[in-house]
């Protein structure tokens, strides 16, 4: 690919890749999905933002202790802990991707429903919807990272706005007995914080993404730890603005069986009419969502491709300097999870899949974190200051992780395990083919 920097992404695109990937849209649904929880469900917000922060710092220092390194997880596990764990790193997370691409397809067909109620009831124009959304998409990720970097920017403010909207003109409506009783969950106080915490980390998942192509941006070892650092700021300040309004106008006994809280917050605002303008930013919300993540989808196997632990396909480049054999290869796993959410016998098979990839996410984030104490301590340091604020930093981010791990509960947190660990044969024959011809 040509260096040149107009070929190459910059602060605000690397920064709409973190926004835009972690705002989908399932953020649309969370307010209802808290609401049961009562008001303590922001505590919540502010635990689970306080860690997306300490993932952010770690994945902000590593960027810098290695700028350009494409795979971003998968580089930094490597590098840190080896073969085996990067691999498992990459090949966790590319599951991870190609599932979590397809719920939010259905997700944003299902926002289109609102303007052509027949996606709502017709399941092969449901289908052929998503199919066309993702193969469109996918031939927007071929013309070039820059191509898609700007789909991405445009569709993160379109998606951001109405939301920003919602929630400070919310905040002239706030009724504050909604938040009342305070913890309505019936269960311990620290029991709804564990519950709320684990949910609302959920809507972070993404902090890493603008790590993944750093080879592609400019100035990467500054630019990839700011737009890291900026993106998870940017969606604090979007959830928890919204939550609170959302909560604090619609009572939690209404709030808890909506199935569109945006919309149900623009009608009480504006009137009848304003629920399509927020039907609108969900699907925007989704379709900015699927764009990023199927860059990713294309970069990642191609860092690891790179090393030899993955097929060599996954390293051809066309034209526009793109991998986009490994983006094309994604999409046709994504299509295929896509149509089985749609298959009345798998829908629960599906869900549960989503779920179990969903733990996988949280290893990388655990061997980074391992990563970046074993790269920081390989520096020559000039203070101790500098080790122990590392060594903060990492236990911290730990714990954090390990606390969300055991709110996913046993029986999520085996199936994931046993997800990522079913790749170990793929991982055995690659080494082998790459010794053999060494």
């Amino acid at each position: 690919m040509n260096s040149s920097p107009d070929n190459k992404l910059g602060l605000w695109t690397s920064t709409s890749l973190v926004v835009g990937n972690m705002i989908g849209a399932g953020v649309f649904m969370m307010p209802a999905t808290l609401a049961g929880f009562g008001g303590i469900s922001l505590i919540g917000w502010v635990c689970s933002a306080i860690g997306a922060f300490f993932i952010a710092k770690v994945f902000a220092h590593l960027s810098k202790l290695l700028p350009a390194a494409d795979g971003g997880p998968f580089a930094y596990s490597q590098k840190g802990l080896g073969d085996f764990a990067g691999f498992l790193v990459a090949w966790g997370y590319l599951v991870s991707v190609w599932c979590t691409n397809a719920a939010i397809t259905v997700s944003f067909v299902s926002a289109l429903s609102t303007f052509i109620p027949a996606l709502a009831s017709n399941t092969s124009l449901a289908i052929v919807t998503g199919l066309a959304t993702i193969w469109f998409l996918t031939w927007i990720n071929s013309l070039g990272i820059v191509t898609s970097g700007r789909v991405q920017l445009i569709t993160t403010i379109l998606k951001i706005v109405p939301i920003i909207l919602i929630g400070l003109v919310g905040l002239f409506y706030i009724h504050w007995e909604n938040f009342l009783p305070f913890n309505s969950s019936g269960t311990s106080t620290i029991a709804a914080i564990t519950a709320t915490t684990t949910l609302t980390f959920f809507a972070f998942l993404g902090i890493e993404c603008a790590t993944i192509p750093s080879g592609s941006v400019a100035n990467s070892a500054a630019t990839v730890a700011k737009a890291t650092t900026l993106g998870t700021l940017i969606a604090t300040v979007v959830y928890i603005l919204s939550t609170v309004s959302i909560m604090g106008m619609i009572p939690a006994a209404q709030l808890k069986n909506s199935v569109t809280p945006f919309a149900d917050a623009a009608v009480l605002i504006w009137g009848h009419g304003a629920e399509y303008w927020v039907s609108a930013g969900v699907a925007i919300a989704a379709f900015g969502a699927l764009n990023g993540y199927i860059l990713i989808q294309g970069q990642l196997p191609y860092a690891v491709a790179k090393d030899k632990l993955f097929p060599q396909l996954f390293t051809r480049k066309n034209k526009n300097g793109v991998p986009v054999l490994g983006v094309v290869i994604s999409s046709v796993f994504v299509s295929l999870f896509m149509c089985m959410n749609y298959t009345k016998g798998l829908v629960e098979q599906f869900k549960f899949l989503i779920l179990m990839t969903t733990s996988t996410i949280l290893i990388p984030y655990f061997f980074c974190t391992a990563s970046y104490i074993i790269l920081r301590f390989k520096l020559p340091f000039k203070s101790n200051q500098y080790s122990i604020a590392a060594l903060l930093l990492a236990t911290m981010t730990f714990v954090f992780c390990l606390w969300i791990m055991l709110g996913l509960g046993q029986e999520t947190v085996f199936w994931g395990f046993f997800l990522t660990m079913s790749a170990v044969p793929i991982y055995v024959f690659a080494v082998a083919k790459r010794d053999k011809n060494l």
